[in-house]
């Protein structure tokens, strides 16, 4: 049964009589734990209809490289497996992805799509939903808590927005079940790239290849889901203390694989929470009160991704100490190449370029040193962002334009005044110091 509240026509047409139902697959890149494959299921099956899913591969997603496409390849190569044990065909189309929607529900007697919260993901379905020719039907499975339901506006702070989450998780946070589809879809003849090629299939996008994949996270359900149990078994029972210390390794890594959509928060929730443990409260803080205030972040501020989205605070008390003076100035490539004189954020630069994930922690201090090494605070809002996108598995995502965001003061209050960042909350490498061995972690990131 899916919750009402997750539920949202796109358009006003009329239902047609044709060949199967769609779903039109985009961030919600899994074959389970998805309401909105299931709501398709269902839907299929009243009207005896086989059920399609379509996935669209643009070349153009903003910012996107080779390291984003192979991970996010390796996922599909896993759908297209589960989705065929189920009956169901998978077509992968080299495309836009609303361009394609709108072609496969031509033979659709109506479309469902999961939902995207970034602005590119909504001009997609706004698109679709205006030249589709059938209903278009909108169905959230990336959110415990739906967005709206959360708070129907931009929150100030997790304070303001936690008390919302928590009223409403009892009714969300409960297990889905699969949905065995009636009739099979898989001997349809449908023009599709071959998901089970992912690396063919990279090889022939004409995309930017600057940035080379990473062995370090392999993309996929499965690879999530293994790394949630070992999570959840080895390091959970010591989250409170370890999760800050980027040495111990006490976090989950979930963050690359709820990008891509790979794994659904509510899998992870409902088994962090089977297992009973002392710190499944305070991990779940951070997977569904902090991500989807982030949610509501990129959603309700049309300027998440510029400087100018930050509170009128932030952005008055930086530009008031815009002429203060510098310890140094670097330039975007040698802050890229990690040439600054502080050694501890140039091992957390070169941990992102080399693995594809920087410790939330170390995140944190990076992007407020960016702020002191750049001549305004506009520029270094865009330095951080770019290389947060350019090199993060989990950046280009509403958990990493509010990470940056949180940097220069969003999500934040006004503290005591100090050089260069005003009133926004200072870190300083002392700090560092005193919660970890600083200098074991700059150590493994040397030469």
């Amino acid at each position: 049964m899916i919750q009402k509240e997750r539920v949202r026509p796109l358009n006003n047409e009329k239902e047609k009589k044709r060949d199967f139902i769609l779903y039109w697959m985009q961030a919600s890149q899994r074959a389970e734990y998805n309401h909105a494959l299931e709501y398709a299921a269902e839907e299929a099956n009243a009207r005896g209809k086989p059920l399609v899913v379509f996935f669209g591969l643009t070349e153009k997603f903003p910012e996107a490289n080779e390291r984003h496409y192979a991970f996010l390849l390796e996922g599909l190569r896993e759908v297209g497996r589960s989705l065929g044990q189920r009956g169901i065909r998978f077509v992968l189309r080299h495309q836009s992805p609303e361009v394609g929607a709108v072609e496969m529900a031509r033979r659709a007697n109506l479309a469902v799509v999961d939902r995207g919260y970034l602005r590119v993901e909504r001009q997609w379905r706004d698109k679709a939903a205006h030249k589709v020719d059938c209903p278009l039907i909108q169905v959230e499975t990336n959110a415990i808590v739906p967005l709206e339901q959360a708070s129907p506006k931009e929150e100030w702070s997790a304070r303001t927005i936690r008390p919302r989450i928590k009223r409403q998780l009892g009714k969300y946070l409960v297990p889905l079940e699969a949905v065995p589809l009636k009739k099979s879809s898989l001997k349809l003849d449908l023009e599709t790239l071959d998901p089970g090629d992912p690396d063919g299939v990279l090889a022939r996008l004409p995309i930017d290849r600057s940035v080379g994949r990473v062995r370090s996270f392999l993309g996929g359900t499965s690879e999530a889901k293994r790394r949630l149990r070992e999570f959840i078994s080895d390091r959970l029972p010591f989250y409170s203390e370890m999760r800050n210390d980027p040495n111990a390794d006490g976090v989950s890594h979930m963050s690359p694989y709820l990008h891509f959509g790979q794994v659904s928060p509510l899998t992870i929730a409902l088994e962090v929470l089977k297992s009973k443990n002392k710190a499944a409260e305070v991990y779940l803080e951070e997977l569904v009160v902090r991500r989807e205030l982030s949610l509501n972040f990129v959603y309700y501020n049309r300027q998440y991704d510029l400087f100018e989205g930050l509170p009128s605070w932030a952005v008055r008390t930086l530009k008031d100490h815009q002429k203060d003076k510098r310890e140094a100035f670097y330039s975007p490539a040698q802050l890229e190449e990690a040439e600054t004189s502080d050694p501890y954020w140039n091992a957390a630069q070169k941990e992102m370029v080399l693995t594809g994930k920087m410790h939330n922690y170390m995140r944190m201090y990076w992007g407020k040193r960016i702020i002191e090494w750049t001549r305004t605070p506009e520029e270094a809002f865009q330095i951080a962002l770019t290389l947060n996108n350019k090199y993060e598995l989990d950046g280009r995502d509403p958990n990493g334009f509010t990470g940056v965001a949180w940097c220069f003061g969003k999500h934040d209050r006004a503290w005591p005044s100090h050089p260069v960042l005003g009133k926004v909350r200072i870190m300083k490498a002392s700090g560092l110091r005193r919660k970890f061995d600083a200098d074991a972690y700059a150590r493994k990131y040397e030469g």
